[in-house]
């Protein structure tokens, strides 16, 4: 291939750009069917008119080369010729510029994320490695809170109508206070899904607040602007859904603290002044053990005070706590094992009898079916007879003549007889004599 294309023009839009600290330029050229790797190195970058950016359209020429590692094949790039943004890319502006005139990015329109939501649902694909690092934040943070995780395809056609169908979901059910939409980065096209006019939509009027954790930090996504909050990435979204128990606690422990040295200092106050009153008050003494008397009780009142309201929190915080666990998966779990345990003895029980009743109902058909028999009519003396030799039935003396041989099934075998003697009666007798 290098000997056979010394010198190509390649016409395409730049795709992940990558600008590493050696200065060189590695990108993609592509279009809607292919797509070719390009280099640019630093000595030919200095003689480009401007800085080549993600979407850009471009012209490059250059010489292919073969990277031999890996099997694959790029061009090497000596100058550009630019022919605008990419497809992908103006579309992607056009829709923003839309919906920003629509109002949907406004931040009057934003819902305020709740400071400890009760569930927390994830949309995201399960085999990435975003959703592992959100779980991993969340469970430092604040590991009571269960997290339900919502699997959709995270990129191609489907993801937009398969991430709203999970919206609508979660709406129906409401049982999350809080909804977070996660993926890693990647290139544009791997992220154009959260560009999808109808997805943004979606967003805009769920009632329940959304977090955008879409790509990187420098990634944003035309969901990132409709979210009630854009988090740069899965692990910024688990710290802006969850705050972290370790710091709450802590601020719980200083503000007891501070309490406690507030009323500490307000009595050291009052004891004070009490103190200078006595040594004002050299004679009535009287007086004096009435007001000391009294501090005394307001200060036993105020640290009884002090030891209900913080007992009262505490058992607050722990019935919350208790009703966090109440919520766990595995509680659900065990309830939902229980009901399907009694469903399936129920079911085993009407199975039984819908099999007695239907073996009561063959029996009362086969002893139908025995008493029409025409096996039980030969039992009590009677014969089929039929004309040989194609055994027609004979019904009339009409159908046979002298001489014609006949076939008489009994109840246990046939036998072969001859007409020698036709009498025609009422009741239509024939004799028939054995031969």
């Amino acid at each position: 291939m290098e000997n056979g294309f010394s010198f190509i023009a390649v016409n395409g839009e730049v795709s992940n750009l990558r600008k590493p600290y050696s200065g060189h330029l590695y990108f993609t050229l592509k279009d809607s069917k292919s797509q070719l790797k390009a280099v640019l190195f630093k000595t030919q970058a200095r003689y480009i008119s401007e800085p080549i950016k993600e979407g850009d359209q471009i012209i490059c020429r250059g010489r292919i080369s073969v990277y031999g590692a890996r099997g694959d094949y790029q061009i090497i790039v000596d100058s550009v010729d630019f022919t605008g943004s990419g497809a992908l890319q103006l579309a992607y502006e056009q829709l923003k510029k839309k919906l920003d005139a629509q109002g949907l990015f406004a931040a009057s329109n934003k819902k305020e994320l709740p400071f400890l939501p009760e569930k927390i649902a994830v949309i995201t694909s399960p085999q990435g490695a975003a959703v592992h690092d959100f779980l991993k934040i969340a469970a430092k943070r604040f590991p009571a809170v269960p997290i339900e995780i919502y699997p959709v395809p995270m990129q191609g056609e489907k993801a937009p109508g398969a991430i709203i169908t999970a919206l609508q979901l979660i709406q129906q059910r409401q049982l999350c206070d809080v909804i977070v939409i996660c993926r890693g980065g990647g290139s544009i096209e791997d992220l154009w899904a959260f560009n999808d006019e109808h997805l943004a939509m979606e967003v805009f009027n769920a009632k329940i607040p959304i977090i955008s954790a879409i790509g990187h930090e420098i990634d944003f996504t035309i969901l990132d602007f409709v979210a009630d909050y854009r988090a740069p990435t899965p692990t910024a979204a688990a710290e802006a859904a969850l705050p972290d128990r370790q710091v709450l606690g802590q601020e719980i422990s200083r503000i007891k603290r501070s309490i406690i040295q507030l009323m500490s200092h307000k009595i050291n106050g009052l004891r004070h002044r009490v103190q200078t009153q006595n040594r004002l008050l050299t004679s009535p003494s009287g007086a004096v053990q009435g007001i000391r008397f009294r501090v005394r009780q307001a200060e036993h009142s105020l640290r009884r005070n002090i030891i209900s309201q913080l007992t009262s929190r505490r058992l607050q915080a722990d019935t919350v706590i208790t009703d966090f666990y109440r919520q766990s998966p595995q509680t659900l779990v065990n309830t939902h094992r229980q009901k399907i345990s009694s469903l399936q003895e129920k079911l085993f029980t009407q199975t039984d009898l819908t099999i007695e009743r239907k073996a009561a109902a063959l029996q009362r058909a086969a002893a139908l079916l025995e008493a029409v028999s025409p096996l039980a009519v030969l039992a009590r003396g009677y014969a089929i007879a039929r004309i040989l030799p194609d055994k027609i039935p004979l019904r009339s003396t009409k159908q046979i003549g002298l001489g014609d041989r006949l076939d008489l099934q009994v109840e246990n075998g046939n036998l072969e007889c001859k007409v020698t003697k036709i009498d025609e009666f009422a009741t239509s007798r024939k004799t028939i004599s054995r031969t």
